[in-house]
């Protein structure tokens, strides 16, 4: 079927909702006299056609840059309109932001690039091989949204050049890389995809990781200003790992607000009652504690402040095996990340790290399990708990963006009533609102053996089993790209 023919397709489908059939200013009216499955199904075909017109439009700003380029001066397609550029003329059309309007022209060309790389005669063996080319095939069959095929670019970056590797072999691991982020972005956030797309390309390439850490330290600053009333204001920008240790301490004393687990002890549970119901607001309690613990600084003990957890942040590093190698500055080729996977590090600051710290080892096999206790203990150990962070990333209910600070985990075969056993790979991460919902509404997860956890709505209901993927960045590490030395510094 044609494009147009799609379309239409999709408005017929529109059809059979009657209540829809009104005047604009009752619409809101005629949706909520539908009942939940077709509001449920109305939606999905709306999220059908937006989809559609966004590839149009994508397409459509291709060609307006196209036909706009710097050669075409004042004859091009957005200047004989009186516009500058073309996402100003984007821009002023769609009435969208300037950086909204930045995104659509940018996955326009890359729609374009396919375009032009599919008409090249095959005598034009110079032709430049785009690494984005399976975006625009992607966004064009419906497999990626416009806004997957942004961060997943974004996230991604341009291939380096690298001495003593061939370009083309170099923009072959970055496709491999844009393949698997393909592949993951029906099962992922947006958010979570262009976290997923910056720890891939962090870990391939270790020696842009250093130099894009050394950018973020050289910018960091604090500034204070004081506005037309008299109020001070403060302005920080972080380097990374700053930010993380930041994050770190509010997430230590704010969790009862932002549903922590439930599992504590008696006096936990009263100072978490009393945090709860504390008149402040979350912003209100985060600057008196920030303000509390400059005031302190050293002299107080860490209880005093953040309660039965510490803040600070934990850096995990996937090692290859063999002896750590390092550049000629002497500094590890390797990155490490956050325990959540939204961050990265390069091989200096893991350095650094090691030195202050040391390291908890913690052994995973290629589906990132082991590490089992049998029915010895109750509870998943500390290192466990590494574990299943790194391994999912969060709460791995669909549509679920809880990190791994604020989940619980669970035992898929319940401790009592079928001998579970303490083990990773029978635990799966939920957060406590979904922890709770599981074992009250009858869902139950599975798993066979090795292979993907399976969520299973309750008996009766229609909902076909979902199958629940990690939300880690880090779930590159359990499946790298197959056939060549995907580090770029091998």
């Amino acid at each position: 079927m044609t494009f147009l023919g799609d379309l239409r397709e999709g408005v017929d489908r529109l059809t059979q909702f009657s209540e829809l059939d009104c005047e604009v200013g009752v619409l809101a009216t005629g949706a909520g006299a539908l009942s939940d499955d077709s509001v449920r199904a109305a939606f999905g075909v709306v999220a059908d056609l937006a989809r559609e017109v966004q590839k149009l439009e994508a397409v459509l700003a291709g060609v307006i840059a196209q036909r706009s380029r710097r050669d075409t001066g004042h004859a091009g397609l957005a200047q004989v309109g009186g516009f500058r550029t073309p996402v100003q003329m984007v821009q002023e059309i769609t009435g969208v932001s300037r950086a909204e309007a930045t995104r659509v022209v940018k996955v326009g060309q890359a729609l374009t690039d396919v375009a032009r790389s599919a008409d090249r005669p095959a005598s034009e063996s110079e032709w430049p091989v785009h690494w984005h080319e399976p975006l625009g095939a992607a966004l064009l069959v419906g497999t990626v949204t416009r806004a997957q095929v942004d961060v997943i670019r974004r996230g991604l970056g341009e291939p380096p050049a690298i001495d003593g590797r061939a370009e083309g072999d170099v923009v072959e691991v970055w496709r491999v890389a844009v393949v698997q982020r393909i592949d993951e972005a029906a099962t992922c956030t947006v958010e979570d995809l262009f976290a997923s797309a910056r720890a891939v390309r962090d870990a391939i390439d270790p020696i842009g990781a250093e130099a894009r850490w050394a950018d973020h330290y050289e910018a960091r600053s604090f500034r204070i200003r004081i506005d037309g009333d008299g109020r001070r204001h403060g302005h920080f920008v972080f380097d990374d790992l700053a930010a993380e240790f930041w994050q770190s301490v509010l997430d230590a004393a704010l969790r009862p607000r932002r549903g922590g687990p439930r599992f504590m002890t008696d006096e936990e549970r009263a100072t978490a009652r009393e945090l709860a119901d504390d008149p402040r607001t979350n912003e209100q309690l985060a600057y008196d504690l920030l303000t509390d613990l400059v005031r302190v600084g050293a002299v107080a003990e860490a209880k005093d402040v953040f309660g039965a957890r510490q803040a600070g942040v934990r850096l995990v590093s996937i090692r290859d095996e063999g002896e750590p190698r390092r550049d000629l500055f002497g500094r590890l080729l390797a990155v490490a990340h956050t325990d959540h996977g939204d961050a990265t590090f390069p091989g200096s600051v893991l350095d650094r790290t090691i030195c202050e710290t040391g390291i908890v080892p913690v052994t995973v096999d290629a589906s990132g399990n082991p590490l089992d206790v049998g029915r010895e203990h109750r509870l998943f150990t500390p290192a466990q708990r590494i574990a299943l962070a790194t391994r999912d990333g969060g709460c791995l209910w669909p549509g679920r963006d809880r990190p791994p600070v604020y989940c619980e985990a669970h035992h898929i075969d319940h401790w009592e009533a079928d001998e579970g056993r303490t083990d990773v790979d029978r635990g799966i991460l939920l957060c406590m609102y979904h922890h709770l919902h599981l074992h009250l509404t009858g869902w139950k997860i599975t798993r066979e053996g090795k292979g993907r956890f399976i969520l299973h709505p309750p008996s009766g209901e229609q909902t076909p089993p979902i199958e629940l993927r990690s939300k880690s960045p880090l779930r590159w590490a359990f499946d790298p790209p197959p056939g060549r030395p995907w580090r770029l510094a091998a």
